[in-house]
C-alpha cells in the first residue's frame, strides 16, 4: 500500500522519533469497512522503523484487551510510548496518552497519524506553555474528540 517514493518521505518524519512507538490495533475484519486495508497499511508503516512496532487484536476475541485500551468500536489504533510529560523525553515507554485513531488511517488522516507518531515518541504535544498553565488549572477529566475530514 505504501509505495517507494512514499516510504522516502515516511522514513525522513519517523527519524525524528526518539522513544519506541507502539500502535495497538483492533480490527474486525468481517462486516467493517476498509479494516483489511487499514491493517495492511500499519503493518507496512511498522516496517519502516525500527523505533515503531505493531500488535493486532480482534475486537471480539481480544474482549479484555480491547476493554484495557478504552476500545469500542473498530478499526481502532492506539499510539503509545515516547517519553515523560512536558517534553524531556525521559520516563516510561509505555505511557498512553490517551490518543487513538477510528477508522482507517488513510488519505488526509495518514499525515495526523505520521505525526502523532512522532509527538508520543517526543513524550511532547508541542502545546505552548501557557496552554499547558492553564490545562493544569483543570479540575475534572476531560474528553476531547478530534474529527478529520477532507471537507
Amino acid at each position: 500500500m505504501i509505495q517507494d517514493e512514499q516510504k522516502k518521505e515516511i522514513q525522513e518524519i519517523l527519524a525524528q522519533m526518539e522513544a519506541p512507538v507502539k500502535l495497538v490495533h483492533f480490527t474486525q475484519e468481517i462486516n467493517v469497512e476498509f479494516a483489511r486495508e487499514g491493517r495492511k497499511l500499519l503493518e507496512e508503516l511498522s516496517e519502516i522503523s525500527d523505533k515503531l512496532s505493531l500488535e493486532v487484536y480482534n475486537l471480539q476475541i481480544d474482549r479484555e484487551k480491547a476493554a484495557e485500551w478504552g476500545i469500542d468500536k473498530v478499526p481502532a489504533t492506539a499510539i503509545v510510548g515516547g517519553g515523560g510529560v512536558g517534553g524531556d523525553g525521559a520516563g516510561d515507554n509505555e505511557k498512553d496518552y490517551g490518543i487513538r485513531f477510528y477508522g482507517a488511517p488513510m488519505g488526509y488522516e495518514f499525515s495526523s497519524l505520521l505525526d502523532a507518531i512522532v509527538s508520543v515518541s517526543k513524550g511532547d504535544s508541542g502545546l505552548a506553555s501557557e496552554t499547558r498553565e492553564t490545562l493544569q488549572k483543570l479540575t475534572e477529566p476531560l474528553h476531547l474528540m478530534v474529527f478529520v475530514t477532507p471537507t
